[in-house]
């Protein structure tokens, strides 16, 4: 572990440095820490931690998260707990709202605020696994000296943000561990398990926002689950975050009712035993590729406008 005198000037060499704080995800969070959050490396500090009333408001607002998430930590925690690692499930805000340690290890997590009810801001408590990837939206590791406070050079961390059903910042799950032997290899492994338990935290909680929906995977290789929300006639009702950036969506255009097989590129079809629906997919595709314009939607299939407002009619389509 490097000397905290060595690791404070180190700090402040680096993000005094426009050039270093530019290149280094890392030396920015530095500067943040003192010229947005007025920290300094030598502060002597714990996280701020939440009274009991300020803790159940907040595990109240987070309600569907920590139903969604506690068996996905219960299934990380049961391969990583006895290596020396606390789990945290965390909200927005940096608040932990959930905790999984083993019994032997809590004195030294409790001792370094990794405990229920602290806040891991930046604002809080610098540059840390939790804070910064709440800061930057994305995973990020955080080893020993990368810690901006010279009292967290002993941990190591690796965090995943996890998005609400609108793609937004909802919450991020961390692994940190206290042991001297945590290699770089070992905690780009641990790395690896938390961004794959976060994925399948933000998939269930698309999953129950959109629980009359059915859900298609959006084929492409890309970090996050690519997830729309889809109704029965065939438009889009909502998408994922990495959806919304693969696919060009955002909340505007999918509250203009596109249809899925434009986005994909298929051609929907069924086997003929529900007509009505298959006819009203088809007419409510029609309209939402002419924006609503019912001339120009009777011109596409080729029909009067009278026609096509008695088939609206008939289907109760709006």
């Amino acid at each position: 572990m490097p000397a905290v005198r060595d690791h404070t000037e180190y700090v402040y060499q680096v993000a005094h440095r426009s050039s270093a704080a530019a290149s280094s995800p890392v030396a920015a969070s530095w500067r943040r820490c003192m010229t947005l959050h007025g920290l300094a490396p030598e502060d002597r500090r714990t996280p701020v931690r939440l009274s009991d009333s300020e803790f159940r408001l907040a595990r109240q607002r987070s309600a569907e998260l920590i139903a969604e998430a506690g068996g996905e930590l219960d299934r990380l925690f049961a391969t990583v707990g006895k290596a020396g690692c606390c789990l945290l499930l965390t909200d927005d805000k940096g608040v932990a709202l959930e905790r999984r340690g083993a019994v032997g290890d809590d004195a030294d997590f409790r001792d370094v605020g990794l405990w229920s009810g602290t806040i891991w801001s930046e604002a809080s408590v610098g540059t840390n696994g939790i804070g910064t990837a709440i800061a930057d939206e994305r995973a990020v590791i955080i080893q020993r000296d990368q810690h901006f406070l010279s009292s967290n050079i002993g941990l190591s961390c690796t965090t995943a943000p996890i998005r609400d059903h609108l793609g937004r910042l909802a919450a991020a799950i961390d692994i940190s561990t206290c042991r001297d032997d945590a290699s770089e290899i070992t905690v780009s492994l641990l790395s690896q398990a938390v961004r794959d338990a976060a994925a399948r935290i933000e998939a269930g909680l698309f999953r129950r926002a959109f629980a009359g929906s059915r859900i298609v995977l959006v084929p492409i290789d890309r970090a996050g689950p690519a997830l729309l929300a889809v109704d029965r006639d065939d438009l889009v009702k909502g998408a994922t975050r990495a959806a919304r950036q693969w696919l060009g969506l955002d909340d505007k255009r999918i509250a203009s009712g596109i249809p899925a097989s434009d986005l994909l590129k298929e051609d929907p079809s069924g086997d003929g035993s529900e007509l009505p629906d298959a006819e009203r997919a088809a007419l409510r595709r029609v309209l939402s590729r002419a924006n609503g314009n019912v001339s120009m939607a009777a011109e596409l299939l080729g029909i009067s406008r009278a026609t096509l407002y008695r088939k609206m009619k008939r289907l109760s389509v709006n």
